[in-house]
Parts: structure tokens; C-alpha cells; sequence
């Protein structure tokens, strides 16, 4: 699920001028988007490469992919306005990108943080499987990371896990608990884009086998009102996931596109001694969401 950057197409993007975006309330406004699209479309084998990465993220055994750019970091800088013009560019090609969040930009810095809760994004410590924005009613179909700059220590693998065949793997008594609604997670306030709060949800929303979110974070057992059963189903979903887990360690320039409807991802934690490691020399990802268009393929 690796995708790289034909040289030619490089050596384009290197020079190509992306106006600054403009957002319609949380969404990248429409007329950045057909912009963007014109001149990406002008650059040699870009729609070949945004073919691909949808292929990558909707088609059959898909769900994630990382487009690697480093090259392009490498010229442009990894968190240049210029860089991001054109990451966002290749984002658009997917779905829309959009901004949940109101205190934030377009894209939301994930540096780290020695004192916070290891297992939050920003945290030390290992951050269990789990869908973005779990709580609400319409998650984000796409979570997305780009790597400005990866653990210096080595340590923080990004994970990710096919969803739905970790649940076609549970007993049926198991998939008949996280079909209830007796799930919760989370706060829920001053989001954009996500629609209203979903508590409690079930895990398994009732769609076909193989298609819908799967609402799951790791966290849930521990930090929800469940009985035992209830808990117990979303640990052995939690052991499957595991099981069923894909490790990569991303690098300055990776730009990892996650499918929500179709994976759960995650991070391995960082290595020991974060706090003697400078603020400016730390872990930093960018992370930015994708809604999929109402035209997009039902698989999307």
C-alpha cells in the first residue's frame, strides 16, 4: 500500500504554484478544490497516481494507503505552505478534506507531549486501535497523518487493522453484543462537520458484512459503564485487531490515508526518553479529515 511519486511528476509538483486554500464553514471550499484539480491534472501522470491511491483506499482488500512524498518534503519542506498546497491537492482527489475542529486550521498538529496521557494522540505511550471521532454521528469517512517528522528515539510505528475481518472473526454470540447500543466514548462539543453525538452506539451499525464503521476504540472497556459481557466482546475485538494488525514506521514526507470504513488504526508507543528529546526535534504529524463526496462509490 506503498505508493510512490513518479520522478517526472516530482520534479512538476517542485514548481507548481498552489494558491492558498479557502474553506466553506469546515470544508475545503469547492472552487480550491476544482483549482487544484486543474493544475494537478496539468502535471505529467498525476491522475494516473490519484487513480491508483483510490484504488489503494476503496478497492477490493483496500482500506489504507501512504503516498510517499519525501522527495517533495525533502525540496519543499515538510511543513511548508507550499508542501501542504500540494498534499492537500492530493487529499482533495480522495474526498473532501475538512477541519472538525473550529479551534484548529485546515490541518491539526500532533506533536508530542511528555506530561499528557500516554495513550491520547499526543502521549508517550501506546494509543490502542481506534476510529477517529467515534462519537459522532457522521465520523470522518478518511483520518489522514502526514509525517513531518518521525520519533528520533525510533519508536512510534503507526498500526492499522482491516476492521471488518477482525469482526468476521469473533464468535456470533460476540457480534450479536457489539451489534447493542450500550457504547460510549469520548466528549463531544464544538465540532464541526461530524453531526450530532452518538451515545451510546453500537460497535456494529447493522450494515452488510464488510461494509459500515466499525465504532471501536481499545479504550472503551476500560473507560465505559459496560457490563462484563458487553466489555468482554470489545476486548477479544480488540485481540483480533491486534492479531490481525500492519505495522509501518512512517517517514518524513509519508502521507497516510486511512479508510474508516474499512480500517482502525493506531501507534505503537515512543521509545524511552522522550523528555531529554528537544520540543523542536520531537515526533510531529499533521493530521487532516476527509468526508467522502455524496456522489462517491457506496464502498467509499
Amino acid at each position: 500500500m506503498f505508493i510512490d511519486i513518479p520522478s517526472g511528476l516530482e520534479a512538476a509538483l517542485i514548481d507548481l504554484p498552489l494558491p492558498t486554500w479557502k474553506l466553506e464553514g469546515s470544508f475545503l471550499a469547492e472552487s480550491t478544490m476544482e483549482w487544484y484539480r486543474t493544475e494537478l491534472k496539468a502535471t505529467p501522470r498525476f491522475e494516473e497516481t490519484a487513480a491508483t491511491l483510490r484504488r489503494a483506499l476503496t478497492g477490493e482488500g483496500g482500506g489504507y494507503a501512504v503516498l510517499r512524498l519525501g522527495n517533495l518534503a525533502k525540496a519543499l519542506g515538510p511543513d511548508d505552505d507550499r508542501f501542504l498546497r500540494l498534499v492537500t491537492g492530493f487529499a482533495a482527489e480522495v474526498a473532501v478534506p475538512f477541519s472538525p475542529f473550529p479551534r484548529w486550521p485546515l490541518w491539526k498538529d500532533i506533536g508530542v507531549k511528555v506530561d499528557k496521557d500516554p495513550g491520547k494522540s499526543s502521549g508517550i505511550g501506546y494509543n490502542a486501535f481506534h476510529m477517529d471521532l467515534v462519537n459522532g454521528t457522521l465520523p470522518p469517512d478518511y483520518t489522514t497523518l502526514l509525517c513531518v517528522r518521525p520519533d528520533p528515539l525510533g519508536g512510534g510505528t503507526s498500526i492499522l487493522s482491516d476492521a471488518h475481518a477482525a469482526v468476521a472473526r469473533l464468535a456470533k454470540d460476540s457480534r450479536a453484543l457489539l451489534a447493542e447500543s450500550v457504547y460510549h466514548y469520548g466528549t463531544f462539543f464544538d465540532l464541526f462537520g461530524v453531526g450530532e453525538e452518538c451515545k451510546p452506539f453500537p460497535v456494529l451499525d447493522g450494515s452488510d458484512p464488510g461494509a459500515g464503521f466499525v465504532r471501536f476504540t481499545g479504550k472503551m472497556p476500560e473507560r465505559s459503564d459496560l457490563g462484563q459481557a458487553h466489555a468482554d466482546a470489545a476486548r477479544e475485538l480488540a485481540e483480533e485487531l491486534v492479531r490481525g494488525q500492519v505495522s509501518l514506521i512512517l517517514q518524513p514526507g509519508d502521507y497516510l490515508i486511512v479508510n474508516q470504513r474499512r480500517f482502525l488504526h493506531g501507534r505503537e508507543a515512543l521509545r524511552s526518553g522522550q523528555e531529554t528529546v528537544p520540543v523542536a526535534d520531537r515526533r510531529l504529524l499533521l493530521q487532516l479529515f476527509l468526508r467522502a463526496r455524496a456522489d462517491a462509490d457506496s464502498a467509499v
